[in-house]
């Protein structure tokens, strides 16, 4: 078997060791269609010839931005990185303004899109961007050169040697990616990626992950232009796990059912969706089996793992996993056995009551800058810890510096930010990444995230806020949606809160309340009390310097094209203070 030592180094051993029929699979006109591992490596090949005689070459940058997961960008991915070409993938959702400073940052000379919606994006800014050449769809779009054409380009075989000579030539420490972070303040960072950064974390985090080669089933919908989904099919890639692209979120839930994997990747955002669905149609029933729904609830959040609990909590968990647990299953395809979930800290509550149910969440922890993973649970051999991002992987070393930041040092840390050897030089330092994040190790060697350096604040008192902790908190009340802690240099800590609309309205209506719109409900006294009180019980949780004295509802659905969240559904807080700059003035100015 052939050392992997470059990321195109994974479709080829997947089909020497499992050539598995349904590699890649997408849904198409109602069906899905199968793409086997001879295709995938065949096809690609097919593309590098393409792009060797459209022109591109060695260090040529080339952005995909596609709205959905799909065969097609991996196709593409392999074909662009085995002649020693980059692959810049870029956030369908940001702004226009993003897209140009991206494209021009980048110097992407071609750019491929997924549809009529990101090509309307690029036209309106591609004036400005005179280093791009051309353009190609996914999609037939009238006026766009189709992907396709760049096939029919590459079918003639003579050039494969020109193919695979780029392809002995790259090396491990090439660059093999320029991937920009969502910004939550500023100018997006171009973050480079060797091949080395990226397969080290894959071989690194595989030993954690414990799939069947060759027999294993994922769902996959989180943005592949994210390193965290990029990062996680490679390891699919490398275990033979046929991986399937789901059509969208709105067709999770159908998905799911059509395809029944093994294996998905989450945000707590998403985990916190599935929860409360879960939990407001148990609301629903009566009798019994709402008796039933609940007691099974109270044993899920008591959950502590490999039986610490005893042998009389483990008998009633294994009637609550038969009886109620099995249909949350179902449920989800039925099949579901392990969930990974990364970007945001997990409410600890979710770890446990999924983890009675059997469909266990790997909590992990990285950055874009660490390729991604530094640290991930596992449940074999006493490997997770709720409340925890789990151990360090191997070959990666993790210290914490005296101010509690988590500094990083291993194969998996970034070449740097591109073009930008001011901020590289901030980044790292002593040849420690800088994560900016604070944590702590505990004596059992789990890593555990307290907040964002960044995000911590002082009040006029002097004392120091970790929004994380109280927000997390907070998000565990089934009235809030969502919430963001403010009150940096204030006499006391205040929030911006996003009401659980669909709850809140339904608990309105059984009180008799009329609320016709988002703006009723925010402006209702009656329900501003109720959330009073949801906020006073959770405070008692924390110090009074760190209680949440006043706050504010909002009518808005906080969102990725309303400007509250970054593309990987994190708070961006600047914009956040000037979007709600009107509430903040009324929660610090009486």
């Amino acid at each position: 078997m052939a050392t992997i030592t470059r990321l195109f180094d994974f479709p080829y051993h997947q089909q020497e060791k499992y050539n598995i029929p349904d590699a890649l699979v997408t849904k198409q006109n109602g069906t899905w269609v199968k793409t086997s591992s001879d295709e995938y490596v065949k096809t690609a090949n097919t593309f590098s010839r393409g792009l060797l005689r459209m022109g591109a070459k060695k260090d040529t940058k080339i952005a995909v931005i596609s709205t959905n997961n799909r065969t097609e960008w991996h196709i593409v991915d392999i074909g662009i990185l085995q002649i020693g070409a980059q692959n810049v993938p870029v956030y369908p959702t940001i702004s226009e303004e993003d897209y140009e400073y991206i494209l021009t940052h980048s110097e992407a000379e071609y750019c491929i899109v997924s549809d009529q919606g990101v090509l309307e994006k690029v036209n309106a800014i591609r004036k400005n961007v005179p280093n791009l050449k051309e353009v190609y769809s996914f999609n037939p779009i009238e006026g766009c050169k189709n992907w396709q054409e760049l096939l029919d380009l590459g079918k003639d075989e003579s050039n494969q040697n020109e193919v695979d000579a780029l392809k002995d030539a790259v090396t491990e420490e090439d660059l093999a990616t320029i991937i920009y972070t969502s910004g939550t303040t500023g100018r997006p960072k171009g973050v480079m990626l060797s091949h080395k950064n990226i397969v080290s974390d894959v071989l690194n985090s595989e030993k954690r992950i414990p799939f069947e080669g060759g027999k294993t089933k994922a769902l996959s919908f989180l943005p592949i232009c994210h390193i965290f989904e990029r990062m996680v099919v490679y390891l699919y890639q490398y275990y033979g796990v046929g991986i399937y692209f789901a059509e969208s979120i709105d067709k999770l839930s159908d998905n799911l059912n059509e395809t029944k994997p093994h294996v998905i990747t989450a945000v707590p955002r998403l985990l916190e969706k599935v929860y409360d669905k879960i939990y407001a149609k148990g609301a629903d029933l009566s009798g019994v089996k709402k008796a039933l729904f609940f007691w099974a609830i109270d044993l899920g959040l008591r959950f502590e793992p490999y039986g610490k609990n005893g042998w009389w909590y483990e008998t009633q968990l294994k009637l609550a996993r038969k009886l109620i647990f099995s249909k949350w299953k179902a449920g989800l395809g039925g099949n579901l056995s392990l969930m990974v979930s990364g970007s945001a800290a997990l409410q600890p509550r979710l770890s446990r009551i999924f983890a009675a149910a059997e469909i266990p969440v790997m909590e992990g922890y990285g950055l874009t800058e660490t390729s991604p993973v530094i640290a991930v649970n596992d449940m074999r051999n006493h490997g997770f810890k709720v409340g925890t991002v789990g151990k360090v992987i191997d070959n990666v070393e993790v210290k914490i510096a005296e101010d509690g930041e988590i500094l990083c040092k291993g194969p998996n840390v970034m070449m740097g930010y591109f073009k930008d050897e001011e901020k590289t030089k901030e980044a790292i330092k002593d040849g420690y990444f800088h994560t900016g994040d604070i944590g702590e190790i505990d004596s059992e060697g789990f890593l555990k995230i307290t907040d964002r350096k960044k995000e911590m604040f002082k009040t006029s008192g002097g004392k120091y806020i970790a929004p994380q902790l109280i927000e997390n908190a907070m998000k565990q009340s089934r009235f809030i949606g969502e919430i963001m802690v403010v009150g940096d240099g204030e006499k006391m800590p205040g929030a911006f809160i996003q009401p659980d609309f669909d709850f809140v309205k339904k608990w309105a209506k059984k009180k008799g309340l009329k609320i016709n719109s988002n703006e009723d409900l925010v402006a209702n006294e009656t329900i501003k009390k109720r959330f009073q009180e949801e906020v006073d019980e959770i405070n008692k949780k924390f110090g009074h310097w760190e209680q949440i004295k006043r706050f504010e509802l909002t009518s808005d659905l906080w969102t990725v094209d309303g400007g509250q969240l970054t593309p990987t559904m994190k708070l961006k807080r600047k914009s956040m203070m000037e979007l709600y700059k009107d509430l903040y003035a009324k929660i610090y100015t009486n």
